[in-house]
């Protein structure tokens, strides 16, 4: 796909990263995650470390409310229980309803039918984002059964141009993480070569960019960025201070710890440094 892109000069992440950072500083987003119950612990720390400000309220009779004062939603089908099935597609009507921008991350879809069938009908709701690997994204534009669980067993390149796809039909932002992050809005593509492989030897390495990316959405709101911007200024920020805790770790669990101490420290003179970004136009 990329000998298909147009250069577009328009596009400076890294300086639009640096400024939604710190807008989310300044003013710390709230951020409702209906996630699994793996990484909520690890998940709220993240965005506690980056200046965010958490809540996950996966009630029942409760999300869709709180979904309406938040400042951006995520809806994980990591552990979809009848209860946060029922909380997700309240809180994606309660965000709706007010304009809240949510994030869909459609975990292990493909090979598993009743998380599949309610990442379809949670689409059909157009998400303000789609976030997931190369194997979740290929399913949900109907063209894969999936991964193995979590882990994606296709490549970015291969879900390129379904993820082109999905968002041209969706109307979403969709981005595809790897060793090279895909993000699209249909029409441009931005490419990201920042992170670090600990990010994958580490639960909830993945999951957590999903409330990352609803945080820098809920902090856009106020600000000219667009959907795509802001979700890739996540995911860069993300990485790259992915990159930082890397350099201290001497593995996964000195890994887990760090990237803790580098979101909180991550700040704009190393975003301009640090992003490896490759964009245009189709």
């Amino acid at each position: 796909m990329s000998d298909l892109l147009r250069p577009d000069s328009t596009i400076d992440l890294a300086g639009s990263a640096a400024a939604l950072l710190g807008v989310l500083r300044e003013a710390p987003p709230l951020t409702h995650c209906i996630t699994n119950a793996v990484v909520t612990g690890f998940t709220a720390n993240v965005l506690l470390a980056l200046g965010a400000a958490p809540a996950m309220v996966d009630i029942v009779d409760e999300a869709g409310m709180f979904a309406g004062i938040a400042s951006g939603v995520l809806i994980n089908l990591g552990t979809p229980t009848p209860e946060q099935r029922a909380a997700s597609l309240e809180a994606v009507a309660g965000a709706t309803a007010s304009g809240t921008p949510w994030v869909l991350d459609p975990v292990a879809v493909g090979a598993l039918p009743v998380r599949t069938a309610l990442a379809h009908r949670l689409i059909e709701q157009r998400p303000t984002a789609i976030r997931g690997n190369a194997s979740e994204i290929l399913a949900v534009a109907g063209l894969s059964a999936g991964g193995r669980g979590v882990d994606a067993t296709d490549s970015t390149d291969a879900a390129a141009d379904a993820a082109v796809a999905l968002a041209q039909r969706t109307g979403s932002v969709v981005a595809v993480s790897g060793p090279i992050d895909l993000i699209t809005d249909g029409f441009r593509v931005l490419r990201l070569a920042n992170g670090h492989e600990l990010l994958t030897r580490v639960t909830g390495g993945g999951c957590a960019l999903g409330a990352v990316m609803a945080a820098f959405l809920g902090a856009a709101r106020e600000t000219e960025h667009d959907a795509l911007t802001a979700v890739a200024a996540a995911s860069l920020v993300y990485t790259i201070a992915a990159e930082r805790a890397a350099a201290s770790a001497t593995g996964p669990g000195s890994f887990a710890v760090a990237l803790l101490d580098a979101l909180a420290a991550v700040g704009p003179d190393d975003i301009r440094a640090g992003a490896r970004v490759e964009g245009g136009t189709l």
